[in-house]
């Protein structure tokens, strides 16, 4: 069987499955080699489950005739979402990358287009990678409108490749910051790779909505179709805004021609994602009063910038993840435009590499010369790092060696608690402790 025949079974299938056991009646099975297992191995459990086709890349596994060996079951699978996406190369795909705000950025977007298009498609959970992109363009129904994707990357080359297999007309980078420094090697290497996305709808002669006040962005989209928004350094701006926070006030707002526009995303940081969601909401022609009214109904969830209050205590949880970049501005954030007693439950930032130690001890350091009242640090690489004796400061090896600790001795009372850390640190297991 060729890709073309392939195809024409995943046209009357019920989707493509990597996970046997999620195996729907009717789809097609993929299997896949990770870490720790090899889904080859569950091909035929796959089509007991209900799959009408099993493509494996280990012949022992191919003895039965619903089960197709392919050399390479990943390539294939990207292979079969480029097909599907040149079929449906006349529904326009906006691309969304960077370093921080990447999936708030699709979720506002995806929320403002959904206010004129009745079949928006978007990535769903965290499938931004090089398995979960080919899966969500091959999510993709037939009547789509319009797609917002994201494309998430730990090393140069990686958003070039994806943008291969998305093919979008329109993208847009959040910002450039210190997030995978082990995989990207340096701030160089993380402005390189996220370019790549420009780099490709430069050459496509596509069009990049960029952020006019990030000088970064502005020098290399020269010679591009591209769409700006600033607020104050680019006078050609396609989109004017003034943006607005004030002291004890956890929201953002912007104004666009006169219009408030009021976000229960707290933090200046996410003044720039709501800036280009809406960018691009103008752009597609979508009303000012359903662009505000998209932006003011989003509720922020899965622990991003999420806001809750227990007990009279402010807590802001931002644990979604974590790394160098979004780690300062969330905490200068907190430390200069939150007014009262003030608290940070911090957790260790990961895959940083040669960089690890360097970019903690800033953090730790940055605590030092705050004025925000107790900082717990939680995680290996915060507990080892030195500090100086300080009264504000304490670090815990792990998440059990704090949880025994507020348990004999109780947490401080406070106004207002961040807590950031990594996603694998799942520090909001921690907030019933508040």
């Amino acid at each position: 069987m060729n890709i073309k025949n392939i195809y024409q079974l995943y046209t009357i299938s019920s989707g493509i499955e990597i996970n046997s056991k999620k195996v729907k009646k009717g789809s097609i099975f993929i299997a896949l080699k990770g870490k720790n297992f090899d889904g080859n191995e569950f091909a035929y459990e796959a089509i007991s489950n209900g799959a009408i086709l099993a493509i494996v890349d280990n012949k022992k596994f191919t003895l039965c005739k619903k089960i197709i060996f392919v050399d390479n079951t990943l390539f294939f699978l990207q292979k079969l979402a480029m097909y599907h996406r040149y079929k449906l190369h006349h529904i326009p795909i906006i691309a969304i990358t960077g370093s921080n705000g990447k999936t708030t950025t699709k979720e506002l977007t995806t929320a403002i287009l959904s206010k004129k298009y009745q079949k928006v498609h978007y990535t769903k959970n965290n499938f931004n990678n090089h398995i979960g992109i080919p899966l969500t363009i091959l999510s993709m129904p037939m009547d789509t409108q319009i797609s917002v994707m994201e494309i998430g990357a730990n090393h140069e080359k990686e958003i070039e490749k994806m943008c291969s297999i998305i093919n979008p007309d329109y993208g847009t980078i959040t910002n450039f910051g210190k997030a995978h420094l082990e995989g990207f090697k340096s701030i160089e290497g993380i402005i390189r790779g996220k370019l790549e996305l420009y780099n490709f709808l430069k050459k496509n002669k596509k069009i990049a909505f960029i952020n006019g006040d990030d000088s970064i962005q502005l020098s290399n989209s020269m010679g591009m179709r591209r769409y700006i928004f600033s607020e104050k350094k680019e006078k050609k701006s396609d989109v004017k805004f003034k943006y607005l926070w004030k002291k004890n006030n956890l929201k953002s707002i912007l104004y666009f021609k006169n219009i408030k526009i009021s976000s229960s995303l707290i933090g200046n940081y996410n003044l720039y994602n709501i800036a280009v969601s809406v960018s691009i909401g103008i752009y597609f022609k979508v009303s000012l009063e359903d662009i505000k009214k998209a932006i003011e109904e989003y509720i922020p969830n899965n622990h991003r910038s999420q806001i809750l209050i227990k007990k009279n205590i402010k807590i802001i949880i931002d644990c979604y993840n974590a790394n160098p970049t979004s780690m300062i501005e969330a905490l200068t954030f907190f430390n200069d435009n939150v007014k009262g007693n003030k608290m940070v439950i911090l957790g260790d930032m990961l895959e940083l590499g040669l960089f690890s130690n360097h970019e903690h001890e800033k953090i730790i350091s940055f605590i030092e010369k705050s004025n925000i009242n107790i900082a717990y640090f939680i995680g290996n690489i915060f507990f080892h790092i030195h500090s100086h004796i300080n009264h504000k400061i304490k670090k815990f090896l792990n998440k059990k060696n704090f949880i025994e600790w507020v348990e004999k001795y109780s947490i401080q009372k406070t106004d207002y608690v961040l807590i950031k850390g990594s996603r694998k640190g799942s520090l909001e297991n921690l907030i019933y402790l508040i």
